[in-house]
């Protein structure tokens, strides 16, 4: 498996990363930021084809790669939102008139807190007590069916339109991104992840690796199964651990 993996250990947080062309694209769009000594975590999914989807994703990365925490939680966030906009600004300012943009999901992580910041389809999972959790609601046009009324969760997840976004950084003048915080745990493990490691993989078998002993096991099971499946888009995903005790 020719995948690019990163994993070192962190006082508060262990995690691993791990990135995966695929058997079908020639270029990996993805890009992502294990910076488990800042407690950030970022996987951005490149779109707009040949050069532009991975010069967009890895723009968030670059931008966001010397963040420092701030004072407080909310200084944190508002660093990482401010940071996702000049992103936007570099994207909208070098598409040249095409389409060079992409997702994102980031997660925070302090104290007894977890901040979620994302924009498009990329996603953020917990896995706690045996069970997981998707965290981030797809800013697709399905989920917003889905969310009408009109489909219901099966054929959201199964709908031919399922890869159209309705948000992503680079495709309007100021992005519109999502916050959610949630209660952090001792034992709690996240995935950060593309849509590439679960649009062929069912929320069961999701929750099935994530469960696996130890993060690394965990990852490079998903990665695997992803790429079993067909590999059809890029494949990154991020595992964090935070300790059974702090």
């Amino acid at each position: 498996m020719n995948t690019d993996t990163a994993q070192q250990a962190c006082p508060l947080w262990f995690s691993c990363a791990a990135t995966d062309v695929g058997h079908v694209r020639r270029v990996n769009e993805d890009a992502f930021l294990d910076a488990r000594e800042q407690s950030l975590w970022v996987v951005a999914d490149g779109m707009g084809g040949h050069s532009r989807g991975d010069r967009a994703s890895q723009s968030i990365v670059e931008k966001l790669q010397d963040f420092v925490p701030a004072d407080t939680a909310k200084g944190s966030v508002d660093a990482i939102v401010e940071r996702l906009s000049s992103a936007n600004d570099y994207c909208r300012s070098s598409a040249d008139g095409k389409v060079m943009g992409s997702t994102v999901a980031a997660l925070y992580l302090e104290r007894d807190e977890a901040y979620l910041i994302w924009c498009g389809d990329s996603r953020i999972y917990r896995f706690r007590d045996d069970q997981l959790e998707q965290l981030t609601e797809d800013h697709s046009l399905v989920q917003e069916l889905h969310r009408l009324g009109e489909l219901t969760a099966e054929e959201a997840e199964n709908h031919p339109s399922s890869n159209v976004i309705t948000r992503a950084i680079g495709v309007a003048d100021t992005i519109d991104v999502q916050i959610r915080q949630v209660s952090l745990a001792d034992g709690d493990r996240f995935l950060v992840c593309s849509d590439g490691m679960f649009k062929d993989v069912s929320f069961d078998e999701v929750g099935e690796r994530l469960g696996l002993p130890s993060p690394a096991q965990a990852l490079d099971a998903l990665v695997e199964l992803a790429l079993k499946r067909g590999g059809t888009d890029n494949v990154t995903g991020i595992v964090v651990q935070v300790p059974l005790q702090r």
